[in-house]
């Protein structure tokens, strides 16, 4: 199966599934540098090691797994982390009010707008709090095209994440990814959710306040 979803000036995006839970693992590449980001490092490493081999496709430069970055500390998200670290040696960055509940030290805590600089792309960190208090979503600003928002499981298709009926989570989260995603990026930005397909903004900006009154 083909793992590249996006060829754009800088970097590749490449992503897989992985687990009883479909999972998606994504991971960026420099087309001119070889440094990769690699986020949410979920589970079955030798998936993720066949998805790192795919990237070295993309550069003419020799590949280098900089970076481990995680959404949340969800256990489902995180299955492989351990594994993999240890395997390439990457470091890791994760939302500061969930590092701790990580399996691996985090190396770089993140802050909402905190930009992680790699040889040849960055990433910015959104916090969005509800899903988990340091729930984080990554975003690469394409230079020729519309921003790729990696999501985590703060915004899929058709709703927000999970907040176990907790109408405060709830509202945070609602607040926080209509105000630091729907107001800050255009319609046209893609979204890599944490789970399932992909989608646009501007899909989902009509819904958000059928979102709101349904609570969920």
């Amino acid at each position: 199966m083909n793992s590249l979803i996006h060829s754009l000036r800088d970097v590749t995006i490449r992503g897989i599934s992985v687990s009883e839970m479909n999972n998606n693992v994504y991971l960026l590449t420099s087309k001119f540098t070889g440094e990769q980001l690699l986020i949410d490092a979920a589970d079955d490493l030798p998936a993720i090691q066949q998805l790192l081999e795919d990237g070295t496709a993309d550069t003419a430069s020799t590949p280098k797994l900089a970076r481990i970055a995680t959404t949340h500390q969800h256990w489902d998200h995180v299955r492989a982390l351990p594994e993999l670290v240890a395997a390439t040696g990457a470091s890791t960055s994760a939302g500061a009010d969930d590092a701790d509940a990580l399996p691996v030290p985090v190396d770089v805590r993140l802050g909402h707008g905190d930009v992680e600089q790699f040889d040849g792309f960055d990433i910015t960190a959104i916090h969005l709090r509800g899903h988990t208090p340091g729930s984080i979503a990554f975003v690469y600003q394409d230079p020729d095209g519309p921003a790729h928002i990696f999501s985590g499981d703060s915004l899929f298709p058709g709703g927000v994440g999970n907040t176990q009926n907790d109408p405060s989570r709830f509202t945070s989260l609602l607040n926080d990814v209509s105000e630091r995603l729907f107001d800050a990026y255009p319609d046209d930005t893609l979204v890599h959710p944490g789970h399932g397909l992909p989608t646009t903004l501007g899909a989902e900006r009509p819904h958000l306040e059928e979102w709101r009154a349904r609570g969920w």
